[in-house]
């Protein structure tokens, strides 16, 4: 490994996988400590967490476990609290957290509604407003840097994917516009943001939402349809993902701010 974020800290939230597999969150926090950083490990679900920091640990890596409710101020507030505490600055910030829930404006309740912008879009809020200050206070290295951001939306907020989810993509498509405010207040000061827009990923994210979407065939119906769906033949996986992720955060993306990757193997370009 070359050590591209070598000694960097970086908080991740999402970082356990939602069942069996890499989920994003996952992959990333492993690539990230491949690549010489500290994990600092966010989960709800504790355990989740707690196994991805295990596979670091087991690698020789170095990362810290924590429970916590990004969509409560009070946890994220004593989220960064700890990580600074734990590892004394914050250099990279990787949003992973989210959930989908089916359903257009009539069948989703107003519920779910709530439920899928205060874990999607409210935690992006509340992650900066506790991190972005920590960033601010820090000396910058050598190109003049503080911190970077990394922001994971999905190209279901800008494109029909052909299952109905209107909160996801709500929300989802509002990372853009919210990672480009921010790369632009704080570009002066060292600090820039990007937002990742994944296509369709097999991750387990998808299978206990989703499976039941695409006729009765179940998870490997599921399977066939999106690969056939990607231009390239199949989905992408978590480790797409965390590899753009590492450039985005690594200094060799220095002078790259506010702007969307896509990692969709094409099928943005298809629905254009």
């Amino acid at each position: 490994m070359t050590g591209r974020v070598q000694d960097k800290v970086a908080i991740i939230t999402g970082a356990g996988a939602s069942g069996p597999g890499w989920g994003n969150g996952k992959a990333s926090a492993v690539l990230y400590a491949r690549e010489g950083a500290k994990i600092f490990a966010v989960d709800l679900d504790e355990a989740a967490a707690a196994s991805t920091t295990a596979i670091v640990e087991e690698e020789g890596g170095n990362a810290v476990a924590f429970k916590a409710d990004v969509a409560d101020a009070d946890q994220v507030e004593a989220m960064v609290a700890a990580c600074v505490e734990t590892f004394g600055r914050i250099d990279i910030l990787h949003n992973n957290v989210g959930i989908l829930e089916l359903g257009g404006p009539v069948e989703a309740s107003e519920e779910s509604w709530e439920r899928v912008m205060a874990i999607n879009l409210r935690s992006q809020f509340l992650t900066h407003k506790h991190v972005l200050p920590v960033m601010q206070r820090q000396s910058p290295n050598a190109h003049g840097l503080r911190g970077a951001i990394v922001n994971i939306g999905s190209v279901s907020g800008s494109r029909w994917t052909g299952v109905s989810y209107i909160s996801y993509s709500t929300t989802k498509g509002a990372i853009v516009p919210f990672t480009r405010s921010v790369a632009l207040q704080y570009a002066g000061q060292g600090i820039r943001a990007n937002a990742i827009l994944p296509g369709l990923m097999n991750t387990p994210m998808i299978v206990e939402p989703l499976k039941d979407s695409y006729g009765d065939g179940g998870v490997e119906e599921m399977i066939r349809v999106r690969d056939a769906q990607c231009p390239m033949g199949h989905m992408g996986d978590a480790w797409d993902v965390a590899h753009a992720a590492l450039f985005l955060a690594s200094d060799e993306a220095r002078y790259i701010t506010g702007t969307t990757l896509v990692v969709d193997g094409g099928l943005s370009a298809k629905l254009a």
